[in-house]
């Protein structure tokens, strides 16, 4: 693992920033990363569901973006739920994420399926430019202790 993880607590929050490898070795570190990190708090969001949409941000950043930096992953825990961001260093927004898809993916084609997952199972998408780049992220609502998986 490329990086330092930074973990911040607090009686409200508490977010995990990690540097990752530009490959896509970075992808089952960000999964476990967000697998830690929601086992830690009392209401978590849907981990399962978490981890998946944080694997198709980190494919997404290691595959469409040049450079051999790192990129980013950022964390948040709030009572409401969690947000996590992918930051990388291109400049360029992810194609449909933030705009309504005109045409469904070719199903015989391995990709394009990654944006449509984290706009159907996220409450909340979107990108943003960072000074290196930008970020891309998802939230996901608490789920309420009684109906998570035991």
């Amino acid at each position: 693992m490329n990086g330092l993880a930074l973990h911040e607590r607090s009686t409200e929050s508490a977010s995990w920033r990690i540097a990752l490898p530009h490959t896509a070795a970075a992808v089952p570190v960000a999964r476990a990363l967000v697998r830690t990190a929601l086992a830690e708090v009392e209401h978590a969001a849907d981990s399962d569901t978490a981890e998946l949409l944080t694997a198709e941000l980190v494919a997404n950043a290691v595959e469409h973006t040049a450079g051999r930096g790192p990129i980013e992953l950022v964390v948040e825990l709030l009572p409401t739920g969690c947000q996590v961001e992918v930051h990388d260093p291109d400049p360029a927004p992810p194609g449909h994420l933030a705009r309504p898809v005109i045409e469904a993916p070719d199903p015989w084609q391995e990709g394009g399926r990654g944006l449509l997952l984290i706009r159907a199972l996220s409450s909340s998408c979107g990108h943003r430019p960072t000074p290196s780049g930008k970020a891309v992220w998802f939230t996901l609502p608490a789920v309420p202790a009684q109906r998570r998986p035991a």
